[in-house]
């Protein structure tokens, strides 16, 4: 029978031991009205391409788009709860906005391992969020992971 794992081991991600370039994540969700007015909110930004939908309507868009970083914090959530997960450091993130993302879009975040920097223990990845098959943004990341072997 195994011992128990700590709280620290159950929450902890990926080690950069256990990374290969190549892995991949993905995380998706359906962006809500509530998402929009809440990420307003928060963020502070009132810009009334998102959220009056007269003033939109007028614009290239021709209707409210949701927030290009809201779209950007899914790459995020990727990074922080899946690969390479809870312990790791995000370094740096370049991000072209290709396409808009209207409310009631399904958005899918994908982030992949490409290349690993031992003597850092950093990752950098690709990181592309898509609308049904399309991209609608995509970038770089670098990301400071956790490793097994204590610094000394």
């Amino acid at each position: 029978m195994e011992p128990a794992k700590s709280t620290h081991e159950m929450l902890h991600g990926y080690y950069f031991e256990d990374l290969r370039e190549g892995m991949r994540d993905v995380y998706t969700k359906t962006i809500t009205d509530a998402d929009v007015m809440s990420f307003a909110g928060i963020s502070g930004d009132t810009n009334p391409i998102h959220l009056n939908h007269e003033f939109a309507s007028e614009t290239m868009f021709e209707g409210r788009v949701a927030h290009g970083m809201l779209t950007a914090s899914l790459i995020s959530t990727v990074i922080g709860t899946k690969l390479p997960g809870p312990g790791c450091v995000y370094v740096g993130q370049n991000l072209r906005f290709k396409a808009p993302v209207k409310v009631g879009d399904t958005v899918t975040a994908t982030c992949t391992v490409t290349r690993l920097i031992a003597e850092k223990r950093f990752i950098e990845m690709d990181t592309v969020c898509s609308v049904g098959g399309e991209v609608v943004l995509d970038g770089q990341a670098t990301i400071l992971v956790p490793s097994k072997v204590k610094a000394n």
